[in-house]
């Protein structure tokens, strides 16, 4: 059977044809904005005229928009009233569910509302053209940033868990009586042979007869093959790399033949019941794809450098947790290009994997939508793979993915206009690419106390009255269910975090793709690397550094001048005094939260490429010609930590020269090595082990232990709003890198050999 995959020509004509429309929107709508601007700060003809009209307007809100004339403690009254309910709700409903949704999301909705109509109509400062310029610039800045949270409310209310369907549909997979045939996938393009090896032996352990595995390797490595042959992996490659992973994929689709396809990527491993919990959905004929979540059996690099492993839950959490189901309830799920399922006669229908764009995956699904099929998220944690290493491989990844999902712009596969989407499904799809618009206001969220303290430039007129009557109920009720509403995957602090590292180079390359979609090729993201000493991404953290001082400065500025000095100085009257204190917090915050994006950025060691894993098992280990009992606390494939029962035993730390064994009773497996370390000795004995060299029999078992077991990648829930806060204070008065100097050189060195 053949794909029918359209030629490179046909493709590339296409490709070169669009940009140049798109860009020249962008630029033109740029070109007026800036004309505009430059026209109102030279008081220039109708623009200034226009905006002497609308600060009247400002000045003179409708009654509706006025704080009432009452004592500030009774205006927080609306705000207390709503922040009891929405409690309330939470406390009934400690997870969300389908009415407990509808009441939060519905009072969360009237409150932005209210507030809006408040930021537009009566807080913007008009009094003059700088003022002005800025002003409404941070206005339109916080409404792109809020615009896809406005989006989400609408599509939240349609959430959808697969899991009970899932319960049905693997029955006729469990009993044979639906056992299409599967190929499944690996793409591979210079990965370390250990990473190649887990992931093959973890497809093969996966509890499906019906199934084919298959390595392509596009670096046409003889070890890889000889590998393949060892496990006996059927061996793909190509003469050439054209398209990346796309054309990868799309060459081994012409070689084979099963009804579906499964894709991992190199780095990912199956637990067993992976096909028996998706193969039953394509029982529905108008199912084209199933996509399971992404996890990860390593720590996100973010939490590493902060010394939070145990604490923080990897980024991409927030966006399989609440994102994806939302998107299954508006039909917009997104093809993640790894632990999927899709029906081959529809890759064939829409000719194979999009080669048009870096993010094959993401527009591929776009093209399976269009035809009218639908694509299934089932929310269970079904595979593993591997997070970025390092802060470095953690950009160049997120940038990977803005580059590649922001050329929809410019392509045939653009969701917005290709035909056979719902508009549901369009906006679903337009609040995905809406996200990525957002560095650009975080951007310009640093950069608004500056604007203050440097030019004058008071960018909100608002009393203190006011800020407790329309802007306290919004933030607050925003910061309250924040978590709850994305099951505590990320709190709204800690989210604020890992925009603000990554936000200059995200916005650069926004731009940059607005302006140029296609300078940059596919980049692998390396994985398996190791490293004996801390490092500083000084790339990364330059204006980080830049405006941690500006800010600084800035902060120390307002300080000295008082608050009638700073609003004299910015041309106010007295009737705004209160704007200083919003700045000074302002500066305050955007002062901690760069300094915690800066340690962020200092890595820590990481000196093995091998995971421990928290697994407790029945060991006897025998040492010498002593037999002993104890349970392993932590295993790896490279040893094990044994906790013994026996306590008070002499000599223990002379032992260490002996060859040891250890026999794992629940999985029958029997290991020798040596002791490398041995720990309370004289009460509650720990020995940590390192493995001999495994037979390939014995380290398959121990693979299949440690990576395939159905169930074992489980959810944690993040800290709340407080505990974040407090958490950070921590990191930023004491930082790892000042109490954890202490750096592996065993596990360097096993690394390594």
């Amino acid at each position: 059977m053949t794909t029918r995959v359209k030629p490179y020509q046909e493709l590339r004509t296409k490709r070169t044809r669009r940009p140049r429309a798109a860009t020249l929107v962008v630029i033109s709508a740029l070109i007026l904005v800036g004309a505009i601007a430059i026209a109102w700060l030279t008081g220039a003809g109708i623009v200034a005229t226009l905006a002497t009209q609308l600060n009247a307007l400002q000045n003179n809100p409708p009654m509706w928009l006025d704080a009432p004339m009452v004592a500030d403690r009774y205006l927080v009254i609306p705000t207390v009233t709503l922040f009891v309910i929405v409690l309330g709700v939470m406390w009934l409903s400690p997870r969300p569910k389908d009415w407990s949704r509808v009441v939060v999301v519905s009072i969360l909705g009237v409150v932005t509302v209210r507030y809006l109509l408040w930021r537009s109509l009566s807080t913007l400062n008009l009094e003059s053209p700088l003022n002005g310029v800025c002003s409404v610039g941070v206005l339109a800045l916080e409404l792109l940033m809020m615009s896809g949270a406005v989006i989400q409310f609408f599509l939240i209310l349609r959430v959808r868990d697969r899991r009970p369907e899932a319960d049905i549909y693997a029955q006729a997979v469990v009993s044979g009586t639906y056992v299409p045939s599967v190929d499944v996938l690996i793409p591979s393009y210079d990965e370390p042979y250990f990473v190649l090896r887990r992931t093959i032996i973890g497809c093969q352990a996966m509890d499906y007869a019906q199934k084919r595995i298959y390595l392509l390797d596009d670096t046409r490595r003889p070890e890889i093959r000889q590998l393949a042959q060892e496990l006996g992996c059927h061996y793909l490659t190509r003469p050439d790399n054209r398209h990346a992973k796309a054309g990868n994929l799309n060459s081994a689709l012409t070689q084979t033949t099963g009804d579906l396809v499964v894709v991992f990527d190199a780095d990912f491993v199956p637990t067993r019941n992976f096909l028996t919990r998706t193969v039953g959905f394509f029982q529905n004929p108008k199912v084209g794809l199933v996509q399971t979540p992404q996890s990860f059996y390593n720590i996100d690099p973010i939490a590493r450098n902060l010394g939070l492993e145990d604490v923080l839950t990897p980024e991409e959490e927030v966006f399989y947790r609440q994102v994806q189901p939302i998107r299954d309830g508006a039909g917009g799920v997104i093809c993640s290009g790894t632990s999927f399922v899709v029906r081959r006669a529809v890759l064939e229908a829409i000719g194979g994997f999009v080669t048009e764009s870096i993010s094959e995956d993401y527009f591929t699904g776009i093209r399976i939508a269009a035809q009218g099929y639908q694509l299934v998220y089932l929310d269970e944690k079904l595979s593993a793979g591997l997070a970025a290493d390092n802060i470095a491989v953690h950009a160049l990844q997120r940038l990977r993915w803005a580059r590649g999902t922001l050329q929809a712009f410019f392509i045939s596969s653009n969701p917005l206009t290709i035909p056979g989407l719902t508009p549901i499904q369009r906006l679903a799809h337009l609040e995905g690419l809406l996200h990525w618009f957002t560095s650009i206001s975080r951007v310009g969220y640093l950069l608004i106390p500056l604007a203050y303290s440097f030019l004058g430039v008071l960018p909100v007129k608002a009393t203190a009255a006011e800020g407790l009557y329309f802007f306290l109920p919004f933030y607050l009720l925003q910061l309250t269910v924040f978590s709850w509403l994305n099951y505590r995957s990320r709190s709204a602090l800690l989210s604020d975090i890992y925009s603000l590292v990554l936000c200059f180079p995200l916005a650069i390359t926004v731009v940059q793709v607005m302006l140029n979609p296609f300078s940059s090729g596919f980049k692998v993201t390396p994985k398996g690397t190791v490293s004996d000493r801390y490092t500083f991404n000084w790339k990364l953290a330059l204006p980080l550094i830049v405006f941690f001082i500006l800010t600084a400065i800035s902060l120390w500025l307002n300080l000295s001048n008082g608050p009638v000095d700073s609003m004299a100085s910015s041309g106010q009257d007295s009737s705004t005094p209160q704007g200083i204190g919003i700045i000074l917090f302002w500066s305050f915050y955007n002062l901690i939260v760069l300094g915690i994006g800066l340690l962020i950025l200092l890595d820590v060691p990481r000196p093995s490429v091998y995971e421990w894993f928290d697994l407790r098992r029945t060991v006897q280990v025998r040492l010498g010609d002593r037999d002993l009992w104890g349970s392993t606390t932590m295993l790896s494939e490279i040893g094990a930590e044994i906790t013994l029962t026996q306590t008070s035993l002499p000599n223990l730390t002379l032992a260490r020269s002996l060859p040891v064994t250890v026999d794992v009773m629940e999985e029958g497996l029997h290991l020798t090595g040596q002791i490398d370390r041995v720990t309370d000795p004289d009460n509650t004995p720990t020995l940590r082990v390192l493995f001999d060299p495994l037979p390939p029999d014995t380290h398959r078992t121990l693979v299949e232990t440690l990576f395939c077991r159905p169930g074992q990648w489980t959810t944690r829930e993040t800290p709340g709003e407080f505990h974040s806060l407090y958490l950070l204070f921590r990191v930023l008065l004491c930082p790892r890198v000042l109490v954890d100097r202490k750096v592996d050189v065993r596990a360097i060195a096993v690394a390594q050999s």
